[in-house]
């Protein structure tokens, strides 16, 4: 009968309980182009130093939420406002890029780095050796190892993954010290975008959109997963 009494007792206690209000689901988009989130402010892309970081008051409060660290997360946008004052005809939203970013490195955390207040990841995010083994392009080195360290076989490079001979045609200062470094995260991002703007073109478009992502990396289940996370962060939820 004790047990008896005490199922009662719980059964009473959870009934009781009052039931707060359901916040209503997301639904997440799942067009292409991913939608492009919220804004991002005007800012003097052409100042001195770490530009990014005029991003500070945007980035910060939506960082904890979409789970993007605020120094990647004004990477992202900082990108996207080159890329929009440099090249308009691109359109590329920064959840792009956050997408990317997010499949290649968690955001520039990847196996236990973190980043520096001037975007550099530490320690170096370096890709398995692209020795041809199945479902891996063989890449004999290009660089002596002097990016990735690989003096056989290239291997991808940075939060932003990027193989040494793609840096070295791509590869851009956008945190202000003078070196384009696979390794900072603003310099990878506005990279990233310089590349998928001239791949792509409109970036707008669905077309435009599906090229670029095909030519940064020629995998229609990761041209999909990057959508997937891009769309969530265009809504405001963490994928």
């Amino acid at each position: 009968m004790l047990f008896g009494a005490l199922i009662a007792v719980v059964v009473l206690a959870v009934q009781n309980v009052p039931r707060l209000p359901q916040q209503p689901r997301i639904e997440i988009p799942e067009g292409v182009p991913p939608v492009p989130g919220t804004p991002v402010p005007p800012i003097d892309v052409n100042g001195p130093g770490r530009t990014a970081a005029l991003l500070r008051e945007w980035a910060e409060p939506q960082a904890e939420q979409l789970g993007i660290p605020v120094t990647a997360l004004e990477a992202y946008g900082h990108a996207a406002a080159v890329l929009a004052a440099g090249d308009p005809g691109c359109g590329l939203a920064w959840t792009t890029l956050a997408g990317i970013g997010s499949v290649e490195s968690r955001h520039g955390q990847h196996d236990g780095a973190s980043l520096a207040a001037d975007g550099t990841v530490s320690p170096a995010i370096r890709g398995i050796p692209l020795d041809g083994r199945p479902g891996v392009a063989e890449i004999r080195d290009t660089d002596g190892g002097r990016l990735d360290g690989d003096p056989l076989l290239d291997r991808a490079m940075g939060p932003m993954q990027f193989i040494p001979e793609t840096w070295e045609n791509w590869g851009v200062d956008a945190n202000g010290d003078g070196v384009a470094d696979p390794d900072n995260i603003d310099d990878a991002a506005l990279t990233a975008g310089r590349y998928l703007c001239a791949r792509g073109g409109d970036l707008t478009t669905a077309e435009g959109w599906t090229r670029a992502l095909m030519a940064y990396n020629y995998s229609s289940d990761y041209l999909m997963l990057v959508r997937d996370r891009a769309a969530a962060y265009g809504v405001g939820v963490r994928p």
